[in-house]
């Protein structure tokens, strides 16, 4: 990249840069327009774009800001005074403005068609204390263009028009060549450019540009202004990116490492070496976290950067409406990731167009109701924990529930009964149905019933949550939750069978532990009444079509996940615990997949998937599942099973005592299979070619004891209510502690008698006495 290409880089950063604060600047001026102080730094400005483009050869642009420059100058002398008006002209120019530096980002020139003649006519008008209004809408550009080609050429044969064609374009070529031949000896010597008068001034603003404008003398003490450019290093977002990715690389690596020293400290609980590698994983523990934000923070962006459009197009619908909107802002400073900053934007400008036209009433309507003449629509940004909250909230007519039924009947959106039952909150929620409009006539202003569920699903998009709070005649308050970041969030990990699941945190209200006999069913569709509230009760396997063994267990694990006023209880085999996860995408031939939001890589390495909320309640709703039904099934099931239909695992490298069990047990009319190890054993219940109802584990075997066999069972979910019994000589009260702590359900020392086996067995398999059972008392 050459010296002259930076410069234009460093221009256009600079100008964007003080153009982001200038519609909110224009707005606050427009309301006190004696503030000197803020007129001044509007002035500058102008006054540092135009010495800027002027040097730069940007002549479109410097036309332009020269007559800007001249009118807020008269304002400064206190020669022409700032009306409706004069700011209307002001903020039309500014829009040029803003288009022209556009086209030299985009394409290095700012002749680009863009058309001035109009704006600037009005500008030397409002300089002139002339009126705007009979402004001629007529491009003096394209009459000079016509008058260039009012000669005559019909006269000239084929090959003249040929020759003049020729002539006409060496002259443009040889105009180009000039041109550009001027700016390479700018660049060559920037100094030796002393043409014009505002050439040296120019170099000056553009090489010297973080010093700020000296203060005329006797000028009072001036505010810092929000344009002033920092001493910053300028770093491609790419790079921040793959800064981000490395970051939650090592996330992972330290959530393997917390869980290696977890495992490490269960077995050598007491040893020196565990008490230094818990220093050493607390010490990068907390480093990573440190690291994380840092890196995180350097992505972040004060959420100004979304609100100071707002203003202008507060000022502007207003005009246009007719209406006196005052627009207060609060908690600019808030700061949110870059990304989540790009795709916040547009739901928040539908959001605040519908407060203008459908919430704020008129002049005439607000003072016939005692309000204020001038309507308020209060827009604030604040953190709440790991995530940031933005309101918007008018004091107008708010929402008329009533009516918000009404126009969903009418369209088929719900039913008479639905209507009947539905609280005023869940009225509300209907806004945001696609196509849904209680506007009596459609305008340009807001959203023509296209709007309200497009900002929903944007917002749900970033993992937020969009509220809605109304009361008729006082007013609406929109409130959105949205997380800081979408790169690492803190999610619940939850197991159904052998598949794990992430849950993101924020969607998690609480995790409750209920017996079969709360779960009630009505029209066909199982509910949970959790305290004054009934919840659907969907089981997770059904939604991911998993195959479980739900009913088997007397206590279930319920998630409640609740999106706004919307809430569902999700049933899960087992709570494994909160992580923090980073979200990794799917790629492009998975990403589609309904229910299923991203995956992440666990401490134990291996793959989880990220839930997509939104989307399970939304299928959730459409499952019909009568869990109590399939609970009497399984209790039926059990209550007719006989000893022959139950499989017991003997695990013992002695092959007489695994004789010697095979025999009792086969006695006893149990089907038996045996396996050597432990190694042997896990292999055997992996396979599940045949359904395994307990284990006999001896402690002593090669390979892998008792004690690890019986943990490694426990890991995997399905088995977790699995008996397993130890047989063993090790019979000490620390041998047994150890076995419950493993997993264990019964402890036999050996050597054991068969009655003694078969009662244990019976018990662990839940069998009623039998005639044929008393045989073995």
């Amino acid at each position: 990249m050459d010296e002259m290409q930076e410069i234009i880089e460093d221009f256009l950063v600079e100008s964007f840069e003080m153009i982001d604060q200038l519609d909110q600047d224009l707005i606050e001026l427009e309301n006190n327009p004696k503030d000197l102080e803020l007129l001044n730094r509007i002035f500058r400005v102008a006054h540092t774009i135009k010495g800027s483009s002027s040097f730069l050869g940007f002549d479109v642009l410097t036309r332009l800001t020269h007559n800007m420059e001249d009118v807020l100058n008269k304002a400064r002398k206190g020669d022409l005074e700032i009306t409706h008006e004069v700011m209307d002209v002001i903020l039309e120019s500014v829009d040029l403005m803003k288009a022209l530096l556009e086209a030299i980002k985009d394409t290095g020139s700012d002749d680009q068609g863009i058309d001035i003649d109009r704006s600037v006519k009005k500008l030397e008008a409002v300089s002139n204390g002339e009126s705007v209004a009979n402004i001629s809408v007529e491009q003096p550009k394209e009459e000079s263009k016509q008058e260039e080609s009012n000669e005559d050429y019909s006269h000239l044969s084929a090959e003249e028009v040929e020759a003049e064609i020729e002539r006409l374009l060496t002259e443009r070529q040889e105009q180009d060549r000039q041109k550009r031949q001027a700016k390479k000896q700018a660049q060559a010597n920037p100094q030796a450019s002393q043409e014009g008068e505002k050439k040296p001034e120019a170099i000056k603003e553009v090489i010297k540009k973080p010093e700020a404008p000296k203060k005329p003398e006797g000028a009072k003490e001036e505010r810092v202004p929000t344009t002033s450019i920092e001493q910053t290093v300028r770093v491609d977002v790419k790079r921040l990116d793959h800064l981000m990715n490395l970051i939650g690389e090592l996330v992972l690596g330290k959530n393997r490492l917390l869980r290696i020293h977890g495992d490490i400290s269960d077995k050598y609980n007491s040893n020196t070496l565990s008490e230094e590698l818990n220093q050493i994983v607390s010490s990068i523990s907390t480093v990573t976290t440190d690291l994380q934000l840092a890196v995180m923070k350097t992505r972040m962006l004060p959420i100004v950067k979304v609100f100071n459009k707002f203003p202008r197009m507060v000022r502007d619908l207003a005009r246009e409406l007719g209406k006196n909107i005052e627009l207060i802002m609060s908690g600019e400073e808030t700061e949110l990731d870059k990304s989540i900053i790009e795709e916040i934007g547009d739901p928040l400008v539908h959001i605040i167009r519908n407060s203008c036209d459908h919430g704020i009433e008129s002049p005439e309507v607000r003072l016939e109701k005692g309000k204020s003449e001038v309507g308020k629509i209060v827009l604030k940004a604040y953190n709440e924990g790991n995530h940031i909250v933005i309101e918007i909230q008018d004091d107008g007519k708010g929402l008329d529930p009533e009516a918000i039924k009404a126009k969903a009947l009418e369209k088929g959106l719900i039913t008479d009964r639905d209507a009947a039952t539905m609280s005023d909150k869940e009225a509300f929620s209907l806004i945001f149905k696609a196509g849904f409009s209680t506007a009596a006539a459609i305008t340009n202003i807001s959203g023509r019933g296209v709007g309200m569920d497009v900002v929903k699903t944007n917002i749900e998009k970033l993992n937020g949550i969009i509220d809605i709070e109304s009361q008729l005649g006082l007013g609406t308050t929109l409130k959105l939750k949205i997380p800081l970041t979408l790169a690492i969030i803190q999610a619940l990990i939850v197991g159904v069978q052998e598949e794990f699941y992430a849950i993101p945190l924020s969607s998690v209200l609480e995790t409750v532990r209920i017996s079969q006999e709360e779960i009630y069913t009505v029209d066909g569709k199982s509910v949970l009444r959790l305290r004054d509230e009934v919840l659907p009760l969907v089981h997770m396997s059904s939604i991911f079509e998993v195959k479980n063994d739900f009913g088997s267990a007397k206590e279930i694990y319920v998630v409640i996940i609740g999106l706004a006023e919307q809430k569902i209880g999700m049933i899960v085999d087992c709570l494994i615990g909160q992580e923090e996860v980073v979200i990794k995408s799917l790629g492009e031939y998975l990403k589609n997949i309904q229910g299923i939001a991203g995956a992440t890589v666990r401490g134990d390495g291996k793959i989880t998937l990220i839930v997509d909320v939104v989307a399970i309640m939304e299928m959730g709703k459409n499952i019909k599942v009568n869990l109590n039904k399939i609970i009497e099934e399984k209790q039926i099931e059990k209550a007719n099973r006989s000893p022959k239909d139950f499989t017991i695992l003997i695990t013992d490298d002695s092959s007489t005592y695994r004789a010697i069990a095979q025999n009792y047990l086969q006695e006893f009319g149990v089907q038996t299979l045996e396996a050597q190890n432990g190694v042997e054993a896990l292999e055997i219940l992996k396979k599940n070619d045949c359904k395994v109802d307990a284990v006999l584990i001896d402690i002593e075997m090669p390979k892998m004891d008792g004690y690890t066999l019986a943990s490694e069972i426990r890991k995997i979910s399905k088995f977790r209510n699995l008996p397993l019994i130890a047989i063993t000589s090790m019979n000490s009260k620390n041998d047994r502690i150890r076995g419950v702590e493993a997993g264990m359900t019964e402890y036999i020392s050996k050597p054991y008698s068969k009655e003694y086996l078969i009662k244990i067995i019976k018990r662990s398999l839940k069998l009623e006495d039998t005639q044929k059972d008393d045989d073995y008392e």
